[in-house]
């Protein structure tokens, strides 16, 4: 009956899920967005290895403006601190080194602009844990010797370089001549952004065209082991760096080591406050949803008046007229929250192959969506149910089809 109810005043029923249908979407789709996000960042981050981590000059995420003078301040960390690092780190199973920018790479007719340019030492594409699919990755003595040798990301294989084996073949970057030696595996879109748009060159040969004076180096270690190899790695690794950099004892250092945990960490309470925004402004649209709810039961109960008074004139108790009206809300609601759900993971994934951001499913973010909205029409259709079961029948009686 409560179906039957809901269908014949169609247009009314899908008008007042509006709000129900807009809240539960919503939440699904940040919870879905937001988790394949956490996902994929773990993922990637984790893929480097748990016992890789850096030091940098700053770090990943800076807050003020009075952070940032302060970092800016800072000396570069340079060629010496790697080679320091890389020669008496004895908890470190290697060092690599990174510097890069952006810049123009042509080929014949065809260029990328904007393409990531990478000087890295020899160990990078392990730190990396990027597979040379074709070709082979860097040697010391390509470190050395500056040699003029390139590995490519794969939109330049497909967009620059075109069909056949691009092993051996020169490119131009930012105008110097190299000669393709690797190819990396692809490595996908994150954000809407390809993750392949990059060229790496021996760091020595990145020095020798960019320069190092304002540029700082980039310091890659693996420990071996995570937990307390990775502890130990670190501490040895801080030791050396102050050295190098002459901080002065039981002072802060002037550099920043960050582990994959550093990383997923600070992912995760950015995504945790996004979320959290989006969740309050989803509540909102549930609450305006359980009004319009209450609202349309309140009509429904004075549109039927003499109906609720033949019931109770039958024998239909006050308990069994306000479970009526109650189902009716609830199934309302209800139902707003499936199509909340399918609408939610929809969007989730329509956005996922529009810009490539990732999303996953949760099945937890389904139930809690479908017992919330369960919940908003029973607790918004008690008072019009109570006003039901409260009529006196004879007055409801009297009451005029």
């Amino acid at each position: 009956m409560a179906l039957q109810s809901l269908w014949a005043n169609k247009m009314r029923t899908i008008l007042t899920l509006v709000g129900v249908v807009i809240g539960v979407a919503s939440v699904i789709a940040v919870v879905t967005l937001v988790n394949g996000a956490n996902r994929y960042v773990a993922t990637k981050v984790y893929g480097k290895g748990a016992d890789v981590f850096t030091v940098s000059k700053q770090p990943a995420v800076i807050t003020s403006y009075e952070e940032y003078v302060k970092y800016q301040k800072r000396k570069n960390l340079n060629m010496d601190d790697f080679a320091a690092v890389r020669d008496r780190c004895k908890r470190c199973q290697s060092v690599g080194a990174l510097l890069n920018t952006s810049g123009k790479v042509v080929s014949g007719t065809q260029s990328s602009t904007d393409t990531d340019i990478r000087g890295w030492s020899s160990e990078m594409p392990v730190m990396y844990n990027l597979n040379i699919t074709e070709g082979r990755g860097f040697t010391p003595s390509d470190d050395d010797r500056a040699e003029r040798v390139a590995i490519i990301g794969s939109d330049i294989l497909d967009d620059v370089m075109g069909p056949g084996d691009p092993v051996g073949k020169e490119i131009r970057v930012d105008g110097e001549v190299y000669t393709v030696i690797g190819v990396g595996e692809k490595q996908g879109k994150t954000l809407g952004q390809s993750q392949d748009n990059w060229v790496a060159v021996p760091i020595e040969s990145f020095i020798h065209t960019y320069g190092a004076a304002n540029k700082s180096v980039t310091i890659y270690a693996k420990a071996g082991s995570a937990g307390a190899g990775l502890d130990a790695a670190v501490d040895e690794v801080r030791a050396i760096v102050r050295v190098e950099r002459h901080d002065p004892p039981g002072g802060d250092d002037t550099f920043e080591i960050s582990t994959n945990d550093t990383f997923v960490g600070l992912w995760k309470s950015i995504s945790q406050s996004f979320s959290a925004v989006v969740v309050g402004i989803a509540a909102i649209s549930l609450v305006v949803g359980g009004i319009v709810i209450m609202n349309i039961m309140l009509v429904s109960v004075t549109e039927r008046t003499r109906e609720i008074g033949i019931r109770k004139a039958l024998g239909a108790r006050r308990g069994d007229v306000l479970l009526q009206f109650l189902i009716e809300s609830g199934l309302m609601s209800l139902l707003g929250g499936v199509v909340g759900v399918i609408g939610g993971a929809a969007v989730a994934k329509l956005i996922t192959l529009a810009v490539g951001f990732p999303s996953s499913i949760q099945l937890w973010s389904v139930i809690v969506g479908l017992i919330t909205a369960l919940g908003v029409g029973i607790f918004f259709g008690v008072y019009p149910a109570r006003k039901a079961a409260m009529l006196d029948p004879i007055t409801a009686l009297r009451a005029e089809m």
